[in-house]
């Protein structure tokens, strides 16, 4: 598997790094939705989330609340999106597991997003949940 994010991590592409550990990489998205929108990847290469280790798992999570602290704060905002998509359906563009931080100082700038919601039947959320948990252990 090799990506733009693959390129970046060795350092083929050039990238306006933010942050950088043994396990993963923030840099400026170069096509930002607002200021300091930034993008933390894992330098293990995984398609979606699912398919990520849990050591890699676990330093985004250490690394992710910082970073969204600093991005917040050198984007004088209090307000901002975290976006994380898993496949083609779910609008995933690179095939490497990535977090999008977006500030949203406005209402006019940062993520703009429709939420087409339904209602949850509680007998269909009771089955769903029981193949959940089932599917969890």
């Amino acid at each position: 598997m090799s990506t733009i994010f693959t390129r970046i991590i060795k350092g083929e592409i050039p990238c306006h790094k933010v942050y950088e550990d043994d396990l993963v990489l923030a840099f400026l998205d170069i096509g930002p939705l607002s200021e300091g929108h930034t993008v933390l990847i894992p330098k293990e290469e995984a398609a979606t989330l699912d398919k990520l280790s849990d050591e890699a798992a676990a330093a985004i999570g250490r690394v992710l609340p910082r970073l969204c602290r600093a991005i917040m704060k050198a984007a004088d905002t209090d307000d901002y999106n975290i976006l994380q998509n898993n496949g083609a359906l779910a609008h995933q563009e690179v095939e490497h597991v990535h977090f999008h931080i977006i500030p949203k100082p406005n209402a006019g700038r940062g993520l703009v997003i429709g939420w087409p919601k339904s209602e949850l039947a509680p007998e269909k959320g009771a089955e769903l949940a029981k193949r959940i948990v089932a599917e969890f252990s």
